[in-house]
């Protein structure tokens, strides 16, 4: 990777608006309670956690929802910043072998398939000690990180209408297997295409699953003829585009720290041979183009829905919902690395060191 020069965060062209729900600060502490309550971080680093910010990350996409769902949704964001954390730890530790268990393990039930069944056991079991039931024929069902996905995975359902939990039982896998990509991408001597990365990081985002709940939330049901409208699903992509870049610039120091190749400024600069300073600046311009291209075709839409047939308006006022949706998620996401976050400033991280919440331990505690 080439030499961290210094750089600034540029100012991103983000023609949006925004504002917090005032249960930020309550559904990030709770967040962080809950998250210390199911072992998946170190109680005594519980305040470096909530550094991070979920709850006002929520509170920015998810403003007006009711205060149990705007709460769900933090839980959600503080388990996919374990997540990542924990993958990260798997790569750089030589053990990404172990993640599949969990991985498949997460897959299986997001689907509403069962655990695989449990090996016969020639020894009745004592009827006053039951085996954990999410945890029978399936060890990794166990773990406090699958174990916390299931429990998110059956609330967040359970609030969803029929249309968007399919949108979400798609959505979850595909986000799993993309940290599977973004691991092949860190094999020693490997450097993915730019295009190739960008389609992998829309999913490595994790934001499509929140994007859905967010939908859920706030009564936005696009019925799917609309939903395959080509220009909606541009819409959706250059906003996970921009959200995902933007975040690239702020964590970059991090991720530069740990050898991590799966950031657009640091391919941009290996690619073309660029310092990191000139590679930021290229990856402001990208997004800069892809904000006008949201702009472009967010005017075009409704020319689009006539050519589609889309006429009813119930569902052309939920097109309209969604598109403000993905905009508050642009400039909320922005506003919240830029204010409410300190995990892309933390020591420890630009050293290349694991947070102080991180729990070496957690994938092969069962």
């Amino acid at each position: 990777m080439p030499h961290l020069d210094p750089f600034t965060v540029p100012e991103f062209h983000l023609p949006f608006e925004n504002s917090k729900d005032p249960g930020a600060d309550r559904a990030n502490a709770e967040a962080t309670a809950w998250a210390v309550d199911r072992g998946l971080i170190e109680a005594e680093a519980s305040e470096q956690f909530a550094g991070i910010g979920f709850g006002h990350l929520a509170a920015r996409v998810d403003r007006g929802a009711p205060y149990g769902r705007l709460l769900l949704l933090a839980q959600w964001m503080a388990w996919s910043f374990v997540l990542d954390d924990q993958h990260d730890l798997l790569i750089r530790s030589g053990r990404v072998g172990d993640w599949q268990p969990l991985s498949a393990a997460m897959a299986r039930h997001v689907s509403g398939a069962p655990a695989d069944p449990a090996p016969a056991d020639p020894a009745p079991a004592k009827a006053a000690d039951p085996a954990p039931a999410k945890a029978a024929g399936d060890p990794a069902r166990a773990n406090p990180l699958v174990a916390s996905f299931a429990e998110l995975c059956d609330r967040i359902l359970a609030g969803m209408s029929p249309l968007i939990q399919a949108r979400y039982r798609r959505h979850v896998p595909r986000m799993l297997r993309s940290l599977d990509e973004e691991a092949a991408n860190r094999r020693p001597g490997h450097r993915p295409a730019v295009e190739e990365y960008v389609l992998t990081r829309r999913h490595s985002s994790q934001l499509l699953p929140m994007m859905d709940m967010v939908e859920a939330d706030q009564g936005v049901e696009v019925p799917d003829g609309a939903d395959a409208a080509p220009e909606l699903r541009e819409l959706l992509w250059s906003a996970v585009d921009v959200i995902s870049w933007g975040n690239d610039v702020f964590s970059l120091p991090k991720e530069y720290s740990c050898g991590d190749t799966n950031n657009l400024a640091a391919l941009l600069a290996d690619w073309h041979g660029l310092g990191l300073p000139d590679a930021v600046r290229a990856v402001e311009g990208r997004i800069r183009d892809r904000v006008e291209e949201f702009l472009a075709v967010s005017r075009a839409l409704p020319t689009a829905l006539d050519a589609l047939g889309v006429t009813d308006p119930a569902a052309r006022t939920a097109v309209r919902r969604r598109v403000r949706c993905y905009e508050e998620w642009m400039i909320g996401t922005d506003l919240w690395q830029r204010h409410d976050c300190t995990r892309y400033r933390d020591e420890r991280f630009a050293a290349g060191l694991e947070a102080a919440y991180t729990r070496p331990d957690l994938v092969s505690v069962a």
